[in-house]
This record gives structure tokens, C-alpha cells and sequence, in this order.
């Protein structure tokens, strides 16, 4: 009976550990989903479209500039960046550059294992390096078919698709209370699913379970850690930095699980975008990715 007991407290205790994580990844993002829908109701509202068309232009550098946010340890910038792509403020290359570069928590998880320091910046700067080319690739393949389609997209953006009018928060009266209205919104939709994530990694997902089948596996391995990465919570970077760090993966594997994970990003997009065969092929392009560079890293013998 108190073996019963002990366990059912460890087990309460467990969910509020889980339950507080939760509430404090989700107050990280607020300023970010704050920043992010202001910005996008005053281009909706406020801007003339001449100021559109500049900041349209504008994005051709937003790979190098989205890579470089995406290397600094949170998922913010991520969150913030799938909002201004969905309403077309910039471009599905810098979209794709900050995912890639999300560092997320790998940089503390790596530094609590005493890595050199030197070390975690090698890893944030190749995250960064990929982020930028791949960026810059997608948006010269892309270009000429988005000059066709950033008219429709535009439109569909700032007159089909309105935030204000999905949520039914009255932009036209305040800009900040309906900023405010959304980022609670959204806010609680990201809670709900991280708090069930929380505990598909606190209970279901075994670390253990994935060591030994990435050592038993080492072929299928980058393709494991790329699903593991797409999954939008900071447990997927936690456990596979935590399992290169022990030396069990190679470089090459850990990075193939890196580059696809963005943080909550993912949550956010398929919260916010109704176009679910774009999110999907999002899904899909930062898979492919992830699992290419990680055959590639490790096919040149690339360790740090």
C-alpha cells in the first residue's frame, strides 16, 4: 500500500513538474507571438501598399538575417517568423533559413555536458551556414514562380485571410487589444498541445528506447533523429543532443535531428495557416532536409 502511495505522489508530482514546464515555455513566447501579430495587423491596417511592396523586396537578404536569429538558443524567432510567412511578410527561404538554424535548446544541453565551447559554436555556425544557403537556393528556385504568385498569395493574405476576422476580435478598434486577444489565443492552443508533448516525453518516448535502436540501426539512424527533430517541443533537442553528447550518435545523425526541429514553430504554423497541404509540404521539405545533411555529414566523416 505505500509503495501504491509513493508512487501515485511521484506520479502528481510529476505532471506539475511537467504542468510548470509547460507555462514557462509557453510565457517565453509571448512577446514573441505579441511582436508577430502587431506586426502583421499594422502591414493589414495600417501600411499603404506601396510600403508592402517595399518590405516584399526587402526579404531577398532575409535568409541571412533569419539564420542568423534562428542560431540564438530559443525558438522565439521561429515562432515569430511562422506568422509573418503565413500573411506573406517574408519569403518561404528565410521561413526555412530560421528552421534550420533553431538552435532551441541545444546549446545549454550541450554546455551542461562540458563540451568545449568551440565545439557549440562549430555546431551553431554549420546550423546557421545551412540555414542561409539552403534559404538563399530556395528562394532563386522559387523566385520567378512567386513573382506570379505573390499577387494571389498578397491577396489571399491581406483580404481573403484576415487574422481579425477568424478570431472576431475587432482590429479596427485597437491594434493592440486584438494583438493582445491573439497572442492569448494562440497562447493557449500552444499550451494544450505542449503539455500533452511534455508528457509523451516524460512517460512514453524512452531516451533508452532510442539509444539502442539508433547503435543497433546506424543507417536508419538520421532518418529517426530528423522525425524526432520535427517534433514541436524542446524535449526532441534535448534528447538528441543529450545522446550525441554521451557519444552514442554520430555528428552527422545529431545534426540530421537539429536542423528539423524549430521549436513550437510547427504548432504555430498549423494553428495559424489553413492551407494544410502548405504545411505539410513545409513539414516535408525541412524532413528532407534534415535527413540529406545528416547522410551527407556523415558520408564525408564530418565530427566535432
Amino acid at each position: 500500500m505505500n509503495n501504491l502511495l509513493l508512487h501515485a505522489v511521484e506520479g502528481e508530482s510529476g505532471l506539475l513538474d511537467i504542468a510548470l514546464d509547460t507555462l514557462v515555455d509557453g510565457v517565453k513566447l509571448i512577446p514573441f507571438l505579441f511582436i508577430a501579430f502587431l506586426i502583421i495587423e499594422l502591414i493589414e491596417h495600417k501600411l499603404s501598399k506601396k510600403t508592402e511592396k517595399a518590405i516584399a523586396k526587402a526579404g531577398k537578404g532575409g535568409p541571412i538575417i533569419g539564420a542568423l536569429l534562428g542560431g540564438i538558443p530559443q525558438c522565439g524567432f521561429s515562432v515569430l517568423a511562422t506568422n509573418l510567412y503565413i500573411t506573406r511578410i517574408i519569403s518561404l527561404g528565410t521561413l526555412i533559413s530560421i528552421y534550420l538554424s533553431t538552435s532551441d535548446e541545444m546549446i545549454p544541453v550541450l554546455l551542461s555536458s562540458d563540451a568545449p565551447i568551440n565545439k557549440v559554436l562549430a555546431f551553431v555556425g554549420i546550423k546557421v551556414l545551412v540555414g542561409m544557403v539552403v534559404g538563399f537556393i530556395i528562394d532563386l528556385i522559387l523566385r520567378e514562380t512567386h513573382k506570379k504568385e505573390e499577387k494571389k498569395n498578397k491577396k489571399h493574405a491581406h483580404e481573403d485571410f484576415h487574422v481579425c476576422e477568424e478570431e472576431h476580435c475587432h482590429c479596427e478598434e485597437s491594434l493592440l487589444k486584438s494583438s493582445i486577444i491573439h497572442t492569448i489565443k494562440t497562447l493557449g492552443f500552444i499550451l494544450l498541445i505542449t503539455f500533452g508533448l511534455n508528457i509523451l516525453f516524460g512517460y512514453v518516448i524512452s531516451e533508452e528506447a532510442v539509444e539502442g535502436f539508433m547503435e543497433s540501426h546506424k543507417l536508419l539512424a538520421p532518418m529517426l533523429a530528423s522525425l524526432i527533430g520535427l517534433i514541436p517541443n524542446c524535449g526532441a533537442s534535448v534528447m538528441i543532443s543529450s545522446i550525441y553528447a554521451e557519444g552514442v550518435i554520430t555528428f552527422g545523425t545529431a545534426m540530421a535531428g537539429l536542423l528539423t526541429n524549430s521549436g513550437l514553430a510547427l504548432l504555430v504554423l498549423f494553428k495559424q495557416n489553413k492551407n494544410m497541404k502548405e504545411n505539410l509540404g513545409v513539414v516535408g521539405l525541412i524532413y528532407f532536409l534534415g535527413i540529406l545533411f545528416g547522410y551527407i555529414f556523415n558520408l564525408i566523416g564530418v565530427a566535432i
